[in-house]
């Protein structure tokens, strides 16, 4: 199962909307075939890795995700599974799209392959975490990552933030960005930064063969202040921009080929809940996020954060520096959202943190 989840991980900047799948052919004590989903579309795991056995009677079949039992836009694997006679099938975790949930075990038991389930379950969610999140909770799975001083600011009072992190704190950022589906921020940085927001990896430093698809970008802009010229709309295509206003430069932007959302408005900005449905609707797994103090706070208060990357430079910026999130809900220590930290390394002369929030009820 460890090689079935290290098989899977080769398809981290490819998949995208579909779950990241690999899977190993066993017969004998001895492994006769490998393979691994590439991209939406191609063929599934376990049908590439049987397509490259000669016999498979009797194999047992070691995937990370339950094998489907539906019509999308390949058969159903489970067909695959049965025509190929293996006589085992051990799935790492059942798989959270109720289109399948169950229901791929079910068949093949029903044919007479014995099953198992629940096998290193743990690292089969965290490698498809945006896929679990969106089929279980309707929304992708939200990473905000920001670059902080050892006072723990993201910026100077005046905005400026180039480079609070070192060089390889940012080509680390390049390779989380190229396994997201989207990277959102807010009109502010988009005004203050003019940033691209793309993925600036070459395939081959990436470790794929073909070219990177870049994520979406998605813009929160409530009053539609961005700048027909901005960066980021250099590929206009894979920007939305959700606002509460619809004008002039609403037609002008739709014309770039910019894709404009009008949303509800709460709490004086876009509606986040409505945002988030939007993106599952679209397919969007995971998100990154990499904005300001003001739309990461309103992240946090809607409990939408459910990870943090951070990157702590080794300098002190001062307390008139900007935080990391404006957060005015707290009023005391009982009011803190508290994090678990699942990893920390080093990356260049930083300390990389991974966090995940512990919100109270």
């Amino acid at each position: 199962m460890a090689e079935a989840l290290q098989l899977a991980r080769k398809g981290l900047y490819t998949t995208r909307l579909n779950p990241r799948v690999g899977c190993v052919v066993v017969k004998n004590s001895e492994v006769i075939g490998r393979g691994y989903h590439l991209s939406p579309g191609s063929p599934h795991a376990e049908v590439l890795a049987l397509s490259t056995v000669k016999d498979s009677d009797g194999a047992t079949i070691y995937v990370n995700l339950e094998p489907c039992s539906h019509h999308g836009k390949t058969p159903p694997c489970t067909e695959t599974l049965v025509s190929a006679k293996v006589s085992r099938v051990v799935a790492a975790m059942t798989d959270p799209n109720p289109l399948v949930h169950g229901k791929g075990l079910e068949y093949l038991r029903s044919h007479g392959i014995k099953t198992a389930v629940n096998i290193l379950k743990n690292e089969a969610i965290e490698l498809n975490k945006g896929f679990v999140m969106r089929m279980t909770n309707g929304r992708p799975y939200l990473t905000v990552k920001t670059a902080i001083s050892l006072d723990g600011k993201t910026a100077l009072k005046s905005g400026e933030s180039k480079w609070i992190s070192s060089n390889e704190s940012r080509m680390d950022v390049q390779k989380q960005r190229a396994r997201s589906c989207a990277i959102m921020t807010g009109i502010d940085t988009i005004i203050a930064d003019d940033p691209s927001l793309t993925v600036r990896l070459s395939n081959e430093e990436l470790g794929i063969v073909d070219n990177i698809q870049q994520p979406k970008r998605i813009i929160l802009d409530t009053q539609l202040r961005i700048s027909p010229s901005a960066k980021v709309l250099n590929q206009a295509e894979d920007v939305i921009i959700y606002t509460c206003v619809e004008n002039r430069k609403s037609a002008e932007l739709k014309m770039q080929n910019v894709q404009i959302v009008i949303a509800k408005k709460t709490a004086n900005h876009v509606d986040l809940d409505a945002v988030m449905k939007d993106l599952a609707d679209r397919g969007i797994n995971e998100v990154l996020v990499e904005a300001g103090s003001t739309l990461v706070g309103s992240l946090f208060e809607n409990k939408l954060v459910d990870e943090m990357i951070v990157y702590m430079a080794p300098h002190i910026m001062g307390d008139a520096s900007l935080g990391i999130a404006k957060l005015d809900s707290i009023q005391s220590m009982q009011d803190r959202i508290e994090f678990d930290i699942s990893q920390t390394r080093k990356v260049g002369k930083d300390i990389k943190l991974q966090l995940k929030p512990q919100y109270s009820n």
